[in-house]
């Protein structure tokens, strides 16, 4: 039983130390969400140093580890690093300022792995939005010049310059718009009382 364990935990080793001898550098590129397939995201033969002939005999093909879906492939004939499959940035990161994908580049005969890192740019794809249609606000007749009134935030799940920029109010003889920042950096808007009201 221990001499098993021992051959096996070696293998172990072994097979490890194969794994990280194959291993080579890792490749980066950028691009933007939404592109059509086809789309070149750049030259795999070109910045590894490959014939573009030896991607076909090498099986060159790309994989993203946990997930059946094929964003990426290769142009055997160019060696060009294409889109396969609709990007959404959005879908992958959401909020989140960075949003990289990572990919396994695998060559055979004899075998390499190259890491290839992409990095998804925010296009303005989606509208901004209010959580609802009608804002409601209560504001009583003795309220005085300046009183604010906070309207919440429209929401987008874009980020960056992409994202709400400003706000427009329609011309209006009582209030006037007024855009504020967050410590986030989110826009919002208040209502600014200019005239004072009467009811009747």
């Amino acid at each position: 039983m221990m001499n098993r364990r021992s051959v096996i935990q070696s293998y172990g080793f072994v097979l490890f130390f194969v794994a990280v001898h194959y291993a080579h550098g890792d490749l980066s590129y950028s691009v933007q969400e939404e592109l059509k397939r086809g789309s070149v995201i750049g030259n795999i033969a070109k910045d590894l140093g490959l014939e573009v002939g030896r991607l076909s005999a090498r099986k060159a093909r790309v994989e993203i580890e946990g997930n059946d879906r094929q964003y990426c492939g290769i142009n055997l004939r160019s060696g060009d690093l294409i889109v396969a499959e609709r990007i959404d940035r959005e879908e992958h990161c959401g909020e989140k300022p960075s949003c990289v994908l990572k990919f396994d580049l695998l060559l055979e005969n004899p075998l390499e792995l190259h890491r290839l890192s992409l990095q998804v740019q925010d296009i303005n794809d989606n509208a901004p939005f209010f959580q609802k249609d009608t804002v409601k606000l209560e504001i009583r007749e003795s309220a005085a010049k300046g009183a604010r009134y906070r309207i919440n935030a429209a929401q987008d799940a874009d980020i960056g310059k992409n994202s709400v920029e400003s706000y427009i109010l329609q011309e209006n003889s009582h209030f006037v718009f007024s855009i504020q920042t967050t410590s986030a950096g989110s826009k919002y808007g208040e209502l600014v009382l200019e005239k004072e009201l009467d009811r009747e």
